[in-house]
């Protein structure tokens, strides 16, 4: 019985795909007017001033902390006046080596860059003369390829990083690589959380059962569907997730897949559409959305690059049912149009304190605030 009910939800959840509806833009932001959300939902430009914006956090007085790739700087954003919109956008640090990743904790706003994590002490105090950075883990690869690191936070009080593979596919000797890891907050007991995962840029813990998920990406060059980028769920530490010897459960690598088997390894609880590249992820618990999203999973999709027919670069929801996800729908769509133009790559999503969500998008250099009103 529960299995029809399952697969009546999923089917339910389905069919408000095609509810979707296009929202009126904010004024100077027209081009937002080809983004389709379901009714009652809107979106808005929160900032067009940070450019290549990737992840995201929030300290306790709403500001909101964004890192990034390219520009190697973070910046700081104040929604002064409660309008939804960043008035002020500030570089509180430069020069950094790929701070993709951001984290905040008692005040402190950790920051990861390629080799290295740093934090700025007390930063919501000092926004107008930033502290010098303190060094907190510096062992890392120093590779490029899969080098940018996610951060953050777990219900343990650890901080999480992940180190992906050095290559589209390969076995390295390096224990480090392919993992998820944890320390203490000054850097001490690193240990692996999970291992046999490429590339994972998104993760977050399930409100109601604290297991941790994680996103991975999946292998390049097996052809335009396949194999499928992973939703993974890690209950305990130590398990692998069965790269580069095994790909969706069932998919044994061209190179490595006859050293192991499939059945070796862990099978991801949701596969995603291949090359979608899902990056950041949060489980959504606030009060502003209708009921119905409560606890449900936001994933920004980035969007394939090497596929024939392009596809991703959205939003989607994934619905749980007895903590596992049962169904996924598009969200918020229209960065890709019919015609493969490309008007944006969603990287991470952020919960407000008031219930509305942020949304990173590197390719565009904005954040953008999505709210709900009946």
């Amino acid at each position: 019985m529960r299995r029809a009910n399952d697969r009546l939800a999923s089917i339910g959840w389905l069919l408000l795909s095609s509810a979707l509806t296009t929202v009126s833009a904010a004024p100077g932001s027209a081009w937002l007017d080809k983004i389709r959300l379901p009714g009652g939902f809107r979106i808005a430009v929160f900032s067009d001033r940070t450019p290549n914006v990737r992840s995201l956090t929030v300290g306790e007085d709403g500001t909101v902390y964004a890192g990034t790739t390219k520009a190697g700087k973070v910046y700081a954003l104040r929604d002064q006046d409660g309008d939804g919109v960043a008035e002020a956008v500030q570089v509180i640090a430069s020069g950094l080596n790929v701070p993709n990743g951001v984290a905040y904790r008692n005040g402190d706003l950790y920051v990861a860059e390629v080799q290295r994590i740093v934090k700025f002490a007390g930063i919501g105090s000092r926004l107008n003369n930033p502290p010098v950075p303190t060094v907190v883990y510096d062992g890392f690869p120093g590779e490029l390829h899969h080098g940018w690191k996610y951060l953050r936070f777990g219900p343990d009080g650890k901080l999480y990083v992940p180190v992906g593979a050095p290559c589209n596919i390969c076995l390295s000797p390096k224990e480090i690589f392919a993992t998820l890891t944890r320390m203490d907050p000054d850097g001490k007991n690193l240990e692996i959380v999970a291992r046999g995962v490429r590339n994972s840029v998104g993760f977050d813990w399930h409100p109601e059962t604290g297991k941790l998920f994680f996103n991975d990406n999946g292998r390049d060059e097996l052809g335009d569907d396949r194999p499928p980028d992973e939703l993974n769920v890690a209950p305990e530490l130590g398990r692998h997730y069965g790269y580069p010897f095994c790909h969706g459960a069932d998919i044994g690598d061209p190179e490595f897949g006859d050293e192991r088997p499939c059945s070796d390894f862990v099978a991801p609880v949701w596969k995603y559409a291949a090359h979608v590249a899902p990056l950041g992820m949060r489980f959504y618990n606030g009060k502003q959305f209708p009921e119905e999203y409560r606890n449900r999973l936001f994933v920004a999709e980035h969007g394939s690059w090497n596929r024939t027919k392009p596809q991703g670069y959205r939003v989607v929801v994934l619905q749980f049912r007895d903590g596992s996800p049962v169904a996924e729908r598009s969200f918020a769509e229209g960065w890709l149009q019919p015609d493969g133009t490309v008007l944006g790559r969603p990287v991470d999503v952020l919960q407000l304190a008031d219930g509305s969500l942020l949304v990173s998008d590197d390719q565009r250099g904005a954040i953008y605030r999505i709210s709900y009103q009946d």
